[in-house]
């Protein structure tokens, strides 16, 4: 028997340790009966949080689309898998030579319409982004808002520069084959297919009451890489001719001059996307 030296009262045995007995069984315990969840709660936790982090990367960031018409060949193919980046948008608008899915608000789908979502698997499947759904359409944009856009001897010119096209109109005769001079309004889009023969584009619209325009509102975002097949695997930088300073310049002329920013080009797109959209709004607000 040992003696207490703060005190008269005995102390039997030796004395515990703190958290080796006693209440610090008990805890670890309950610590592992919280750990435990059953397998049907786990697994809705888990599906719940897939579900969430889907529905975030389909707002914000990316959105799987496939191609259900040959109006873009051979820049992509029917039946291609894509994905679509959100992101580009947060930091300017949508430029020339960019390929942006839309929607159809002006009810173009005919030829173009594809497969859909048809049953409830699908549906769902498609709301949240992993099913890729219809009721859009893919275009390059030609001429952005304030841009005069014409067919002229066979070629496409934007406000009076002619586009050099064969970097990716590659099955038609000549880029365009009926005569037009056309101004886009603000806000408005002119997109043309890259198989210019097999496209009901903006052309195609012209008489009807959108006038072949689409609003910027309706794009859902940019092309960034097909994704299936593997064997067509690419990335999507806008074609050279679209960097040629004299479009800017003609547009001045045309619409009320304005700050231009720098384009910088580089072979992953949507990073040097991103900064060519930061470097234009610096160059505007100064």
């Amino acid at each position: 028997m040992t003696s207490d030296p703060g005190g008269d009262n005995p102390i039997s045995g030796p004395v515990p340790r703190r958290g080796v007995a006693g209440g610090s069984t008990a805890g670890a315990e309950a610590k592992a009966k919280r750990k435990a969840l059953p397998v049907w709660q786990e697994t809705l936790l888990l599906a719940t949080t897939a579900i969430v982090l889907a529905l975030i990367i389909k707002t914000f960031f990316l959105q799987a689309f496939y191609i259900p018409s040959v109006s873009m060949r051979e820049t992509l193919e029917l039946d291609d898998r894509i994905l679509v980046e959100k992101v580009s948008g947060w930091f300017g608008e949508v430029e020339r030579g960019d390929v942006v899915v839309f929607d159809d608000s002006a009810q173009w789908l005919g030829a173009d319409q594809g497969q859909q979502p048809d049953n409830v698997i699908t549906k769902t499947l498609a709301a949240i982004g992993l099913y890729p759904s219809g009721g859009h359409l893919v275009k390059r944009v030609i001429g952005v808002g304030g841009d005069q856009v014409a067919c002229a001897k066979g070629d496409v010119e934007v406000n009076g520069t002619p586009l050099s096209e064969s970097e990716y109109v590659t099955l038609a005769t000549q880029p365009c084959d009926a005569s037009f001079t056309v101004k886009v309004p603000e806000d408005r889009l002119w997109v043309m297919g890259d198989n210019r023969e097999q496209s009901e584009d903006s052309r195609a619209h012209l008489g009807e009451s959108g006038g072949g325009f689409i609003p910027v509102d309706d794009v859902v975002g940019e092309v960034f890489v097909t994704i299936w097949p593997m064997s067509r695997w690419q990335l999507f930088p806008a074609p050279e001719t679209f960097d040629n300073p004299a479009l800017n310049r003609a547009a001045a002329v045309v619409v009320n001059p304005v700050p231009i920013g720098l384009a910088l080009v580089a072979p992953l797109p949507l990073y040097w996307r991103l900064r060519r959209r930061l470097s234009e709004r610096e160059a505007a607000s100064g």
